[in-house]
C-alpha cells in the first residue's frame, strides 16, 4: 500500500510539473513572438506610411499618421495568434522626422486567481535620412529655420 501511494504521488507531482512547464514556456515563447511581430510590423508600417509626394518635392521624410495606424493594425492582425486578446496602444507619432512608439499588451490563456497573465512589449522606431546631402534640410539649416538645439526631451 505504501509503494502504491508513493507512485500515485509521483504521478500527480509529474502532472503538476508538466502543467507549470507548459504555462511558463507558453508565456516566454509568446513574449518573444510578440516582440518580433511588433518590431517587424512597426518597421514595415512606417515604410508603407512614408509620404512619397512630399519626399519627391522636398527630399525629406514625412510619415502619414492615418496610413501608419491602418497599416500597423492590419499587419498585426494578420500575424498574431487567435488564442490571445491584444491591446494596441500608440503613444507617439511624429510626422517629421518619422518617429513612433507602439506598445502591445497580450493576455495569455493561462490565468492565476481569475487574473490573466499579461505580456507587454514596447517599441520606439525612428526613420532617418541623410541630412548632410539633402538640399532642403541643408538650406533650412543655413537659413536658421530648422534648429533642433532648443528641443526639450
Amino acid at each position: 500500500m505504501n509503494k502504491a501511494m508513493l507512485i500515485t504521488g509521483l504521478i500527480i507531482l509529474a502532472a503538476i510539473a508538466f502543467g507549470v512547464l507548459n504555462v511558463v514556456s507558453s508565456y516566454f515563447s509568446g513574449n518573444e513572438l510578440d516582440y518580433y511581430a511588433l518590431k517587424e510590423t512597426t518597421e514595415a508600417s512606417m515604410t508603407d506610411a512614408i509620404d512619397i509626394g512630399y519626399y519627391r518635392i522636398s527630399g525629406a521624410l514625412r510619415l502619414d499618421k492615418e496610413k501608419f495606424v491602418e497599416s500597423l493594425v492590419r499587419r498585426l492582425s494578420q500575424t498574431v495568434r487567435d488564442n490571445r486578446d491584444y491591446d494596441i496602444k500608440i503613444y507617439d507619432i511624429n510626422e517629421t522626422p518619422p518617429k513612433v512608439t507602439v506598445r502591445i499588451d497580450s493576455k495569455t490563456p493561462a490565468s492565476f486567481d481569475s487574473t490573466r497573465a499579461t505580456i507587454t512589449n514596447e517599441v520606439s522606431a525612428i526613420l532617418e535620412t541623410d541630412y548632410k546631402t539633402n538640399k532642403l534640410i541643408r538650406q533650412l539649416l543655413e537659413e536658421g529655420r530648422l534648429d533642433y538645439t532648443n528641443v526639450n526631451s
